[in-house]
């Protein structure tokens, strides 16, 4: 029988390219299954048997070249799996027109029924992309940051106060037309509005047209006692304790000697300074606030009302200031203290 055309592949399989019976001239028979020392060499005798080469082969079967030459010569380890080596051998088969499976048969029985794990074909190597982990670790860090905002927004949420929302049936309708206002009688001014009126400093108009010198001051009284004019009446506030009694704040320190105590009486100003000028306290005092004067020597008392400032020494009433100006030293001494009127 003569030899047949080669027919390109169809969905049922492998074309046979040759026939089963006969060479190129139809006189010899093919070589069987059993021929050679392995599978390999039966299908090489069988294929050069029909004229075919390996790139004919190869085009039939859509197997490489390369793993073809590989089968043929049964060098297994340039082959892939042993499921790849079993799917070639039958594809080779096809081709020839052979049994498959007995070529399969023959090839387990040279080498064996062992079941390796699939590899990867030869000459494949596997590559990640690099991108694929940086999508997967930016994705883990957007769900994290979303976990993370709406916990934050729920712990917000319920920290918040709540908006209080009224009935509906405590609003009233709103009237279609104008509406009309009906106005009352004017109310009078809350008490806590009214404006108090002002405190006036004892002395202060005579200090002012003085120059602002509590010398000054004294000169004044005394030129409006010799004219024969009264002086402003001053409020004389509470008598004082005869022992002290602390009713406010207490100012300055304690210094060696006896204790000298100036409390206000009423409200008054309070300069303490030395000869040089130099100043140690200035404030105004409120009734009942005490300051704890030293005793040295050339520390003067200078104040807006004498009157207005009781003097204690080591906590037992002398009296009130002499004057506007009084030298601390002598404080101390009772016979320099006014009686308190």
């Amino acid at each position: 029988m003569g030899v047949k055309s080669v027919m390109p592949l169809d969905l049922g399989g492998v074309t046979v390219l040759r026939s089963i019976q006969g060479g190129q001239d139809g006189s010899a028979s093919s070589p069987s299954l059993d021929f050679g020392s392995d599978i390999g060499v039966a299908l090489k005798a069988a294929r050069e048997f029909r004229g075919l080469s390996l790139e004919d082969i190869s085009d039939a079967t859509r197997v490489r070249r390369a793993y073809l030459a590989a089968i043929e010569d049964m060098r297994l380890d340039d082959l892939p799996s042993r499921p790849f080596v079993i799917g070639y051998l039958r594809a080779y088969a096809k081709a020839l027109g052979l049994d498959d499976e007995a070529v399969v048969a023959r090839f387990r029985a040279d080498h064996g029924e062992s079941v390796e794990p699939l590899r990867e074909p030869v000459g494949v190597r596997q590559q990640r992309d690099p991108r694929v982990g940086m999508v997967a670790i930016a994705g883990v860090v957007i769900i994290a940051a979303i976990a993370l905002w709406n916990v934050a927004t729920r712990a917000m949420n319920e920290e918040a106060p709540r908006a209080t929302v009224a009935p509906e049936a405590s609003v009233a309708p709103t009237p279609s037309g104008p509406a009309q206002v009906s106005l009352g009688e004017p109310l009078p001014a809350p008490v806590e509005s009214t404006t108090p009126e002002p405190y006036v400093t004892p002395g202060l108009a005579d200090a002012a047209a003085a120059g602002g010198a509590a010398d000054a001051v004294a000169a004044a009284v005394k030129a409006r006692a010799a004219a024969g004019e009264a002086a402003p009446a001053a409020p004389t506030g509470p008598p004082p304790s005869a022992t002290f009694q602390q009713r406010g704040m207490i100012y300055g320190t304690a210094s060696a000697g006896p204790s000298v105590m100036l409390q206000a009486r009423r409200a008054a100003s309070l300069v303490v300074r030395n000869d040089a000028g130099q100043f140690y306290f200035a404030r105004q005092l409120a009734a009942g606030e005490a300051y704890r004067a030293p005793t040295l020597r050339g520390i003067v008392a200078d104040v807006s009302d004498p009157s207005a400032f009781a003097v204690y020494v080591d906590g037992v009433l002398t009296g009130v200031l002499p004057a506007n100006q009084s030298a601390l030293a002598r404080l101390a001494v009772p016979s320099a203290v006014t009686p308190p009127q």
